[in-house]
């Protein structure tokens, strides 16, 4: 089975989307739509836009993690793919992680960093996160200052703002078109969500 986390939970718990469903009739929706501030690979063209909520220190974050670089590749130009932060309270590495993309990300090299975090999940406290950065031949004096002062600090809670606006409650979390898609039993879900809009 495929677990998840909550955000006011250790790890691994069930992703739990029945309470949400619940309280609203309708799936809940996306309620901050991607705009320019949203790192995003794939065209403006695509008909299917995926949006990820997550956490670089959440083990469930890091098994999605390759699957949907698979799913990137399977759908390829019909796909747009966009990643927000939602650091968890219990995962101490994470909020630093989520501030360090951004760092490099205002060095233009967000999805290269987004990788090495998911690919070095045990591996996220700050003198490797300076170990990142050196890798990516970043301006480390840039990157540390900009970690030490938390300049993203404020970026990184408005994803969480918007996350929570969004009916997120676990990680990851997955919104297709807008809609959010529940994958508490396995990523093929997602695909088959994806599958299901191309189709329209």
């Amino acid at each position: 089975m495929f677990t998840g986390e909550t955000p006011d939970s250790d790890c691994p718990l069930f992703f739990d989307f029945r309470g949400l469903m619940n309280r609203n009739a309708d799936s809940p929706q996306l309620a901050v739509p991607v705009n320019k501030t949203d790192h995003i690979v794939g065209p403006d063209t695509a008909k299917v836009v995926i949006v990820q909520y997550g956490d670089f220190e959440c083990p469930t974050c890091g098994q999605a993690y390759p699957a949907v670089k698979m799913l990137l590749e399977k759908f390829e130009h019909r796909l747009r793919f966009v990643f927000r932060h939602f650091p968890l309270t219990s995962h101490p590495n994470a909020e630093p992680a989520a501030e360090a993309a951004e760092a490099a990300g205002a060095q233009h090299k967000f999805w290269p960093m987004h990788d090495l975090l998911f690919q070095n999940q045990s591996h996220l406290k700050l003198k490797d996160l300076h170990r990142h950065a050196e890798k990516l031949e970043l301006d480390l004096v840039r990157f540390d200052f900009e970690l030490s002062d938390q300049v993203y600090r404020q970026r990184v809670n408005e994803h969480v703002d918007s996350g929570k606006r969004s009916g997120v409650r676990s990680m990851p979390a997955f919104f297709v078109n807008g809609s959010i898609v529940d994958v508490s039993f396995g990523l093929d879900h997602l695909h088959d969500a994806i599958h299901a809009k191309l189709k329209e």
